[in-house]
C-alpha cells in the first residue's frame, strides 16, 4: 500500500512518520516544499520517494494520503486528493471555513473515497475505556494552555475542537443544546466554557488559554463512581472512600498512550477493507458544526 504524507512539520515528525515507518507493507512518499526537511527525513526514515508538490504526489499513484500541513492549506489539498480518487486522513480541523469543511464531506461521499479527521483522543486508551464504566450523567473536560490567548475562530476551530469532539464521543448521545460563556480581552479570547446538553447527560468543556499551566483533564461521573483522567495517561477512580489508580506500563510508547498507533491503524484498515471509519466524516462534520455555532454565538455577544 502506497501512502503519501503531505506536510512534514511538528505533528508529522512526532507522530505520523514514526508510526507509519514501523508498519509492514507500507510504502511512504514524503511531500513538502522544504528541500532541507525532505532530504533530512527521507534519510532518517530510509524513504526513497520524495516530492515537492501535491501534483507530483498524485502522479506517484498513491492509495491514500495523510494531510498534515498548516490548516489553511487543508481544503485545497484535500479537495485535489479526493478529486483524484485518493483516500485522505486530515489533521483537525478539516478547514477553518465551515463551508469548505462541508465541501470536503460532500466530495468524500460523491467520490466514494474515505475521508477521516485526526481526532486522536477517541483512540487514547485511558479516554476510550471510560465508556466501559457505563453512561455518564456528567462529564467535565479542561484543556488549558499557558499564556496563549488567541482570536476567536482559531481558538475554537483549531484548538477547542478537540474538547468538543471528545465530549461528544464520551456523551454517547446526540447534542440537543449548546450553551456558551467566554471572556474576551479586546478582540482576543482568554477562556471559553461550554455546556453540551444531551439525553441524561451534561458535558462541560473548559479552555483557558491565558492561564498558568498547560494541562488536560477529564472527569467522568457515572452512578456513584467518578473517574479522572489526568494528562490523558492516568486514571483515578473514586468510589466513596475507595481510590484506585490505573497507569500504563513502563514500556508502553507515548504514541500508543496518545492513540496515534490506534488511529493510524484504523484508517489504514478502513482503506484496505473499504470500511467506514469511526468517527465517520459525517460524524466529524457535527463536531465542526458545533464549533461554528460557538464561534457565531461569541461573535454575536462580544
Amino acid at each position: 500500500m502506497k501512502i503519501g504524507i503531505i506536510g512534514l512539520g511538528d505533528i508529522a515528525q512526532k507522530a505520523y512518520l514514526p508510526v507509519l515507518s514501523e508498519k509492514e507493507g507500507i510504502e511512504l512518499v514524503l511531500c513538502t516544499r522544504n528541500a532541507e526537511t525532505l532530504s533530512r527525513l527521507s534519510k532518517k526514515y530510509r524513504t526513497e520517494e520524495t516530492v515537492h508538490s501535491v501534483n507530483e504526489l498524485i502522479s506517484k499513484n498513491i492509495d491514500a494520503a495523510f494531510v498534515s500541513t498548516a490548516t489553511e492549506a487543508h481544503f485545497e489539498i484535500a479537495e485535489k486528493l479526493l478529486q483524484s480518487g485518493i483516500h485522505i486522513y486530515v489533521d483537525k480541523p478539516i478547514s477553518m471555513n465551515y463551508e469548505e469543511t462541508e465541501r470536503i464531506v460532500q466530495l468524500s461521499q460523491e467520490s466514494g473515497k474515505i475521508a477521516m479527521v485526526g481526532f486522536n483522543r477517541r483512540f487514547i486508551p485511558r479516554v476510550d475505556e471510560l465508556k466501559e464504566h457505563g453512561k455518564a450523567s456528567l462529564i467535565l473536560m479542561q484543556k488549558n494552555r499557558f499564556a496563549a490567548p488567541d482570536h476567536v475562530r482559531r481558538f475554537v476551530v483549531e484548538d477547542f475542537i478537540h474538547v468538543v469532539d471528545t465530549l461528544r464521543f464520551l456523551m454517547g448521545s446526540p447534542v440537543q443544546d449548546v450553551k456558551v460563556e467566554f471572556l474576551m480581552n479586546d478582540d482576543i479570547m482568554d477562556h471559553l466554557v461550554i455546556q453540551l446538553i444531551g439525553d441524561g447527560c451534561i458535558a462541560i468543556g473548559v479552555m483557558n488559554r491565558n492561564g498558568g499551566v498547560t494541562e488536560e483533564t477529564i472527569e467522568y461521573h457515572t452512578g456513584r463512581h467518578k473517574y479522572v483522567v489526568n494528562s490523558l495517561v492516568e486514571t483515578t477512580h473514586f468510589h466513596n472512600k475507595e481510590i484506585s489508580i490505573t497507569k500504563f506500563g513502563d514500556w508502553e510508547p507515548t504514541l500508543y498512550k496518545r492513540g496515534f498507533y490506534q488511529i493510524v491503524d484504523h484508517f489504514i484498515d478502513c482503506v484496505q477493507n473499504n470500511k467506514t471509519p469511526d468517527p465517520s466524516i459525517q460524524d466529524s462534520l457535527i463536531t465542526h458544526e458545533i464549533c461554528e455555532r460557538i464561534v457565531i454565538k461569541i461573535n454575536q455577544d462580544s
